[in-house]
């Protein structure tokens, strides 16, 4: 298979075709896929059961018949071999989409991200982009196995070279995704599993883009700043909500992980005073403390009461029986919110 003659300028069905249709999260993402794959020839997904199982969450299903085996490649369990792959069909000018299962099988295929994909492009001095995109399912709460609840984005932000895209609704999903499948740098792509099918909004029957590092304020408020992405977005939410009439809280999804939305954050915090990060993730060296030193470094003498950090704790994800425990929820949202609101 070789690179086509790729028209990468943007077209009126670029900001979708006007209708709309209800979609969760995972039938977003198979519209994302199959709206590239239609637009651009040289897209083409890989990875385990992506083929005819359409999938372990069915995300693919139906590109195998749309768009034959050389588009639509079954792979060995082996994710090394996925992500490596995938580098070189992109350096060939392809644009692969590698599907991980679930993240904590990402980990075997670090090296090809850290030591490959990311550093590319500076290594050739530009000559090779790695336009690529791996997807990962992540989060807990599906009682699942073990290796199967990781929430580690922290690990793939620290790493220069590669982008890190985190939605929480369809919309959002969709858009991002192609984004993702167009943007020239590799890009880690963390779909939330836990709420693949938890609701479903209108989302665009056309191709449409939404731009990366730039956070969607989904509630607006005064008191306190509340910062989250994926899977979270909606239990902070309910917290919000929950504490309406005492606290105004305001939202702020995150949604790019890298590129972070430092001006959004600032802004918002600026606004209240006062903030909160939920993150599923172990507390230590999770994303909560980036955002705490942006607050601390750009808007210090706004501040009106230190920062809370509402995560996971510091252990090895556990099994089902415990992750109630282990998630945020809304009740320990709402404590957290609460706390920072009466400090002082």
């Amino acid at each position: 298979m070789t690179a086509g003659d790729r028209d990468d300028r943007p077209s009126e069905s670029d900001h979708g075709s006007g209708e709309t249709e209800d979609l969760n999260v995972v039938e977003a993402v198979r519209s994302g896929l199959h709206e590239e794959m239609a637009r651009d020839g040289d897209v083409l997904v890989l990875g385990e059961d992506v083929g005819s199982t359409g999938g372990v969450f069915r995300a693919t299903e139906g590109l195998l018949e749309a768009f034959g085996e050389r588009r639509v490649v079954d792979t060995p369990l082996a994710e090394v071999g996925i992500v490596g792959s995938a580098i070189g069909l992109a350096t060939s000018g392809l644009r692969p989409v590698a599907e991980i299962q679930f993240m904590g099988f990402a980990y075997d295929a670090m090296g090809q991200l850290f030591t490959r994909a990311a550093r590319l492009n500076a290594r050739s001095r530009g000559h090779y982009s790695c336009s690529m995109v791996v997807r990962v399912p992540y989060t807990g709460g599906i009682r699942a196995p073990d290796m199967h609840g990781e929430s580690m984005e922290a690990l793939f932000v620290h790493h220069p070279g590669l982008k890190v895209l985190a939605p929480s609704t369809p919309y959002d999903t969709k858009g991002l995704l192609i984004s993702a499948i167009r943007d020239p740098d590799p890009v880690v792509f963390l779909e939330p599993k836990r709420i693949y099918r938890a609701f479903k909004e209108p989302v665009p029957t056309g191709p449409y883009e939404l731009p990366m590092g730039e956070a969607a304020v989904r509630r607006e408020g005064t008191d306190v700043s509340v910062f989250t992405w994926g899977a979270m977005t909606r239990p902070t939410l309910a917290a919000a909500e929950e504490l309406a009439g005492e606290i105004d809280v305001e939202v702020v999804d995150l949604r790019s992980l890298y590129p972070l939305d430092r001006e959004g954050i600032v802004e918002s915090f600026k606004r209240t005073g006062r903030a909160a990060v939920v993150h599923e993730a172990p507390r230590t060296g999770g994303l909560g403390g980036e955002i705490t030193s942006i607050v601390q470094e750009e808007a210090l003498l706004y501040q009106e009461a230190p920062v809370e950090r509402i995560t996971g704790y510091d252990v090895v994800y556990p099994l089902y029986e415990l992750e109630d425990y282990q998630l945020p929820n809304a009740a320990r949202i709402r404590e957290g919110i609460r706390e920072t609101f009466e400090f002082g």
